[in-house]
Order: structure tokens, then sequence, then C-alpha cells
């Protein structure tokens, strides 16, 4: 079984996330989501394999609904890419490694330049 992801919430939120100089990959999920449960070994990869140029935390939509609804979580597992404090990209739903690294790698780049 992977290693559980570093968490965040509501209260730390703005420090783990927005203030964050690495780019950071929120996995809102929740506990009784079994999409979310298929994808938590493809997160720890990622989080491994990205270490220093990307963070992975988890963020559990029961226990802070301030940041689900803030960002408009309405599906399980989102995960969202935050740069500089912005939303830059979005992947709903369990999808393959390859697929995630695809839609975040372009956003990656330009934060390291």
């Amino acid at each position: 079984m992977a290693a559980a992801l570093p968490t965040t919430t509501d209260a730390g939120f703005a420090a783990d996330v927005l203030a964050s100089e690495l780019p950071v990959l929120v996995e809102f999920t929740a506990s009784w989501c079994p999409p979310c449960r298929m994808i938590a070994p493809v997160l720890a990869r990622i989080a491994e394999e990205e270490a220093g140029r990307l963070r992975v935390l988890a963020l559990d939509v029961d226990e802070n609904p301030q940041a689900t609804r803030r960002y408009g979580v309405l599906g399980m597992p989102t995960l969202a890419l935050f740069v500089r404090g912005e939303v830059v990209a979005t992947v709903v739903g369990a999808r393959p490694q390859a697929m995630i690294m695809q839609a975040l790698e372009p956003h990656l780049t330009a934060a390291a330049a």
C-alpha cells in the first residue's frame, strides 16, 4: 500500500498551498471515494518522483468544506495544480500517471523558469 499523502485543511490551506514557493498539486478526496483510493499510489509516485519540483497534498472534502466550495469541487478525486496561489490545471477523476503529468508538465516547466 502506498504511503498516505501529507494533508492540508481549510485552516492551513493559505500557508500550505497558496503561499507555497513550489507548485502544489492538491487532491480533493474523501475516505468513501473508491476512485480516490485507486489513484492514491499514483499520487504517491508523483510526489516521490517530482520531489523538489512539486508538492502533493490531500484535502478531505468532508472535513474541509471551505476550500472545496471555493474551488468548485463537485467530483472526486479532483486534482488542482496551484502555482503562485492560482489554479493553473485541473484533472477530475482517477487518471493514469502519464495523463496527469501531461496536464501538469507545462505548468511545472513554466514555474521553474
